[in-house]
């Protein structure tokens, strides 16, 4: 009697579980972050005590209904990462990422918080994604089919922007564009052209140093040689230029 009464236990916080877990992508995909635990459970037709058992915060309920739409973005740039033309593949997968993430408000939310640091959806999911993007990004380059001056930071910030802008858009009415039209912007910016926009120049100090592949300033080494890049995707642009120079 006690074995069927423990096994009758557990199936009910396994569908309990699987309950909550329905409500709460559905009510975070229409809401986000904003949505009251309160409301996921009486969605999930359960207590609130209910959902904190199997939840201890509603971030953690959130990472888990946002994890695995980010792992199959991450997996399909993965696939992606060997294929030819690397130039029409990137701009496809970029494409994608802001049409299916711009009509759930908890991606737009998880990818917004996760570019400024304030959000991991899970331990390394978040540099996951942005390594697997990079790949794409610096065949994308290497093809000519990107600008060489934009790194993963820009792509992340053009991303979450594109998909506030379409997300606005789809609400708004048909007078105002289609929608997509915001990506297309996103992605013809991101097109190497004869002329783009150069910023003003900032008012730099003396000694201060700046990267030779995007400008941003290096900081000063205390010994050795000065650094010549920002970073390491920086770097490694430089060697992939000056290899295919040679060749």
């Amino acid at each position: 009697m006690i074995e069927g009464g423990v096994t009758r236990s557990r199936a009910d916080a396994r569908r309990n579980r699987a309950l909550v877990l329905q409500a709460a992508r559905f009510a975070f995909e229409e809401e986000g972050l904003g949505v009251p635990l309160g409301e996921i459970a009486r969605r999930a037709g359960v207590g609130a005590g209910t959902v904190y058992r199997h939840f201890p915060s509603k971030d953690a309920l959130f990472r888990a209904t946002v994890v695995e739409r980010i792992e199959l973005f991450t997996d399909t740039a993965r696939d992606l990462a060997e294929t030819p033309d690397p130039g029409a593949v990137f701009f496809r997968f970029l494409s994608s990422v802001v049409r299916l993430a711009s009509r759930n408000k908890a991606l737009c939310d998880a990818l917004e918080a996760a570019g400024t640091g304030r959000f991991e959806p899970s331990p390394g999911v978040g540099q996951d994604f942005d390594d697997a993007l990079e790949v794409l990004l610096g065949r994308a380059q290497e093809a000519g089919a990107v600008r060489q001056d934009v790194g993963i930071a820009d792509l992340r910030a053009l991303l979450v922007g594109c998909l506030s802008m379409e997300r606005a858009r789809a609400g708004a009415s048909a007078e105002e564009g289609e929608q997509g039209r915001m990506t297309a912007l996103m992605c013809d910016a991101l097109r190497p052209h004869r002329f783009v926009t150069k910023l003003p120049a900032e008012a730099r100090n003396r000694n201060e140093t700046r990267c030779e592949v995007c400008g941003a300033a290096v900081a000063t080494a205390r010994t050795g040689r000065p650094a010549r890049y920002c970073g390491g995707a920086c770097r490694q642009k430089a060697h992939r230029k000056r290899a295919r120079t040679r060749r």
